[in-house]
């Protein structure tokens, strides 16, 4: 259906209509744009680029620091003995017969020494002046402690919970651990040094080594417990300079420890003292990273009565059970004949065979 014009007749707007509705829009919208006045500044869709320029070349990088651990000039140290990994553990006397890394390789570094590395330890240059260096230890130690003075010290540091402790393991008396105890000193009259593993064998040993090479004094020994004193006139400022050690030498090869035919026995000799040490109950039996003061006085004591003893050494590991033979084979001494299964029999040699009839026969009455 449609309608005809007549009855929709389109309205046209007057005037004041048009003039209404521009005041209306002009009053929604808050800025015109004639009269642009907004809060921030319009960025330009491109920007003028400033004039290229090449940036200047980057500073020539300088070689890795880091790795170069080659220092202008060798260190040197006036302490009066050879430097070695191990003191207490290892024999000057001793020679190797082979070494399982190169020589040149020296632990302190290339060209960090001016002592040369023979694979075993550093040798001192010079004859050097004994009778200053022991001087010179006595003018640091001063007057001998009272028994006040140790007995105050002692019960500073023997406690289990003293933080001037150094441990002492399977190395024994390393060369990195002088400096650690003379670091220790610093701030310490004393410092405690507990003591586990094969080096507890010989504990006169160690004693020694420490008070040698540090110039310190024992003022307390307890079982695998000590403690080292620096002396009455130590000056921190004035300890002796110790090179470090960057890494553990492999150990060289020695002669071989046990021979096929033990030396002044035949082969079937040999060979029926190790039955018969295997198959006798163990005298006594070793933990790992024990305390082995009193093993070498209860072979001795075994050896009164037989000939074969055995040593269960189980969890201690094959390379400390060599260790403790060749410990007990001049300490006791006695002749290794086995290890076998974390196993160690001691043969008490002819040499003791024949001491232990002399002495039965001349306790006998007459």
């Amino acid at each position: 259906m449609f309608l005809s014009r007549e009855l929709l007749p389109w309205r046209r707007p007057t005037h004041g209509a048009q003039a209404l509705a521009g005041r209306l829009l002009s009053s929604s919208s808050p800025h015109s744009y004639t009269d642009d006045d907004p809060p921030f500044t319009r960025i330009p869709k491109s920007p003028p680029r400033a004039p290229s320029t090449p940036p200047p070349p980057p500073p020539p990088k300088p070689k890795a620091l880091a790795g170069n651990i080659r220092p202008d000039e060798p260190a040197h140290s006036d302490l009066p003995f050879d430097f070695r990994y191990s003191y207490s553990e290892t024999d000057p006397a001793w020679r190797p017969i082979g070494f399982r890394e190169p020589t040149r390789f020296s632990p302190f570094g290339p060209g960090r020494l001016d002592r040369p590395w023979d694979g075993v330890a550093a040798a001192r240059g010079g004859g050097g002046d004994g009778e200053g260096v022991e001087r010179s230890r006595e003018e640091v130690l001063g007057e001998p402690l009272s028994e006040e003075e140790v007995a105050e010290l002692v019960e500073r540091y023997r406690h289990s919970d003293c933080s001037r402790q150094i441990n002492l393991g399977k190395g024994g008396v390393t060369h990195n651990m002088l400096d650690d105890i003379h670091n220790h000193w610093k701030r310490a009259e004393a410092v405690r040094i507990k003591c586990l593993g094969v080096p507890t064998l010989d504990m006169d040993n160690i004693c020694f080594h420490l008070e040698d090479k540090t110039g310190g004094k024992i003022i307390y020994r307890n079982i695998n417990i000590l403690i080292l004193h620096r002396g009455r006139n130590y000056d921190p400022k004035q300890r002796p300079a110790i090179p470090l050690m960057l890494w553990k030498p492999l150990a060289p090869i020695y002669p071989r420890l046990v021979q096929n035919v033990a030396e002044g026995l035949t082969f079937e000799e040999t060979k029926e003292l190790r039955n018969k040490g295997l198959n006798s109950p163990p005298l006594t039996k070793l933990t790992r990273n024990g305390v082995y003061v009193n093993v070498v006085d209860k072979v001795r004591e075994a050896f009164k009565t037989v000939e074969v003893v055995r040593l269960d050494c189980s969890h201690v590991g094959t390379s400390d059970c060599k260790k403790i033979g060749v410990k007990l084979r001049y300490l006791v001494p006695c002749v290794p004949i086995l290890f076998k299964d974390e196993q160690i029999i001691l043969w008490s040699g002819k040499v003791n065979q024949e001491h232990s009839v002399s002495a039965q026969c001349t306790s006998r009455p007459q």
